[in-house]
Protein backbone atom coordinates (compact mmCIF):
# COMPACT_ATOMS: atom_id res chain seq x y z
CA UNK A 1 0.00 0.00 0.00
CA UNK A 2 2.79 2.47 0.86
CA UNK A 3 4.98 1.33 -2.05
CA UNK A 4 2.82 2.82 -4.84
CA UNK A 5 2.47 6.07 -2.90
CA UNK A 6 6.22 6.36 -2.51
CA UNK A 7 6.93 5.60 -6.14
CA UNK A 8 4.20 7.96 -7.40
CA UNK A 9 4.99 10.85 -5.04
CA UNK A 10 8.71 10.33 -4.38
CA UNK A 11 10.41 12.73 -2.02
CA UNK A 12 7.26 14.42 -0.63
CA UNK A 13 5.89 11.00 0.33
CA UNK A 14 9.25 10.08 1.88
CA UNK A 15 9.22 13.34 3.84
CA UNK A 16 5.81 12.53 5.35
CA UNK A 17 6.75 8.92 6.06
CA UNK A 18 10.06 9.89 7.66
CA UNK A 19 8.43 12.64 9.71
CA UNK A 20 5.72 10.34 11.05
CA UNK A 21 8.22 7.54 11.70
CA UNK A 22 10.09 9.79 14.16
CA UNK A 23 6.96 10.55 16.17
CA UNK A 24 5.05 8.09 18.30
CA UNK A 25 3.24 6.85 15.16
CA UNK A 26 4.38 3.23 14.68
CA UNK A 27 5.95 3.52 11.22
CA UNK A 28 9.39 2.92 9.80
CA UNK A 29 11.00 4.86 6.99
CA UNK A 30 13.89 2.54 6.13
CA UNK A 31 12.00 0.53 3.50
CA UNK A 32 10.85 3.76 1.84
CA UNK A 33 14.41 5.04 1.66
CA UNK A 34 15.62 1.80 0.09
CA UNK A 35 12.69 1.68 -2.32
CA UNK A 36 13.37 5.19 -3.61
CA UNK A 37 17.08 4.40 -3.95
CA UNK A 38 16.22 1.36 -6.03
CA UNK A 39 13.78 3.45 -8.07
CA UNK A 40 16.68 5.65 -9.13
CA UNK A 41 16.05 8.85 -7.18
CA UNK A 42 19.05 10.99 -6.29
CA UNK A 43 20.58 9.49 -3.10
CA UNK A 44 21.64 12.92 -1.80
CA UNK A 45 18.06 14.19 -2.04
CA UNK A 46 16.80 11.02 -0.35
CA UNK A 47 19.37 11.43 2.44
CA UNK A 48 18.50 15.08 3.06
CA UNK A 49 14.73 14.57 2.81
CA UNK A 50 14.62 11.61 5.18
CA UNK A 51 17.09 13.15 7.65
CA UNK A 52 15.38 16.54 7.87
CA UNK A 53 11.90 15.05 8.12
CA UNK A 54 12.92 12.48 10.72
CA UNK A 55 14.67 15.18 12.77
CA UNK A 56 11.57 17.40 12.60
CA UNK A 57 9.47 14.47 13.80
CA UNK A 58 11.81 14.13 16.77
CA UNK A 59 11.27 17.84 17.49
CA UNK A 60 7.55 17.10 17.83
CA UNK A 61 8.40 14.49 20.47
CA UNK A 62 10.70 16.97 22.19
CA UNK A 63 7.95 19.58 22.33
CA UNK A 64 5.44 17.00 23.58
CA UNK A 65 7.89 16.07 26.32
CA UNK A 66 8.59 19.65 27.26
CA UNK A 67 4.96 20.70 27.34
CA UNK A 68 3.53 17.40 28.47
CA UNK A 69 5.87 16.81 31.40
CA UNK A 70 4.52 19.78 33.26
CA UNK A 71 0.92 18.85 32.57
CA UNK A 72 1.49 15.16 33.27
CA UNK A 73 3.18 15.76 36.62
CA UNK A 74 0.25 17.85 37.76
CA UNK A 75 -2.43 15.39 36.68
CA UNK A 76 -0.78 11.98 37.01
CA UNK A 77 1.64 11.59 39.86
CA UNK A 78 2.03 7.82 39.24
CA UNK A 79 5.26 6.33 37.85
CA UNK A 80 6.09 6.59 34.16
CA UNK A 81 6.67 3.55 31.93
CA UNK A 82 9.87 1.51 32.06
CA UNK A 83 11.06 2.81 28.66
CA UNK A 84 10.47 6.38 29.82
CA UNK A 85 12.43 5.83 33.06
CA UNK A 86 15.34 4.25 31.16
CA UNK A 87 15.42 7.11 28.65
CA UNK A 88 15.43 9.77 31.37
CA UNK A 89 18.13 7.92 33.31
CA UNK A 90 20.34 7.67 30.21
CA UNK A 91 19.95 11.34 29.37
CA UNK A 92 20.71 12.37 32.93
CA UNK A 93 23.75 10.09 33.03
CA UNK A 94 25.27 10.74 29.58
CA UNK A 95 23.73 14.10 28.71
CA UNK A 96 22.76 15.31 25.26
CA UNK A 97 25.19 13.04 23.32
CA UNK A 98 22.93 10.06 24.04
CA UNK A 99 20.44 11.72 21.67
CA UNK A 100 22.68 10.54 18.83
CA UNK A 101 20.75 7.27 19.32
CA UNK A 102 17.32 8.87 18.83
CA UNK A 103 17.05 6.76 15.64
CA UNK A 104 17.19 3.50 17.60
CA UNK A 105 14.07 1.33 17.76
CA UNK A 106 12.08 1.22 21.02
CA UNK A 107 14.21 3.68 23.01
CA UNK A 108 14.66 6.43 20.37
CA UNK A 109 11.24 8.04 20.71
CA UNK A 110 11.30 7.99 24.52
CA UNK A 111 14.75 9.57 24.42
CA UNK A 112 13.45 12.54 22.44
CA UNK A 113 10.40 12.95 24.67
CA UNK A 114 12.56 12.65 27.79
CA UNK A 115 14.95 15.28 26.39
CA UNK A 116 12.04 17.68 26.14
CA UNK A 117 10.84 16.91 29.64
CA UNK A 118 14.35 17.49 30.97
CA UNK A 119 14.55 20.71 28.94
CA UNK A 120 17.78 19.81 27.16
CA UNK A 121 18.78 22.95 25.21
CA UNK A 122 17.22 22.89 21.73
CA UNK A 123 20.52 23.50 19.93
CA UNK A 124 22.18 20.50 21.57
CA UNK A 125 19.10 18.40 21.00
CA UNK A 126 19.01 19.24 17.29
CA UNK A 127 22.74 18.73 16.78
CA UNK A 128 22.86 15.24 18.30
CA UNK A 129 19.55 14.02 16.90
CA UNK A 130 20.27 15.32 13.39
CA UNK A 131 23.76 13.82 13.37
CA UNK A 132 22.50 10.40 14.41
CA UNK A 133 19.66 10.39 11.91
CA UNK A 134 21.86 11.64 9.07
CA UNK A 135 24.45 8.92 9.65
CA UNK A 136 21.74 6.27 9.98
CA UNK A 137 20.18 7.16 6.63
CA UNK A 138 23.62 7.40 5.05
CA UNK A 139 24.34 3.81 6.10
CA UNK A 140 20.93 2.65 4.86
CA UNK A 141 21.42 4.32 1.48
CA UNK A 142 24.98 2.99 1.11
CA UNK A 143 23.69 -0.46 2.00
CA UNK A 144 20.93 -0.24 -0.59
CA UNK A 145 23.41 0.59 -3.34
CA UNK A 146 25.92 -2.05 -2.20
CA UNK A 147 23.18 -4.70 -2.25
CA UNK A 148 22.25 -3.85 -5.83
CA UNK A 149 25.82 -3.66 -7.09
CA UNK A 150 27.25 -1.56 -9.92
Amino acid sequence: MIEPLLIDHGLPALFILSFLAATVVPLGSEAGVVLLCLAGLDPTKILLTASVANTLGAVVNYLLGRWGARLWRRRHPKKPSAAWRVARRRIRRWGAPVLFFAWAPIVGDPLTVAAGSLEIPVGRFLAWVALGKLLRYYVIIKGAFLAVGP
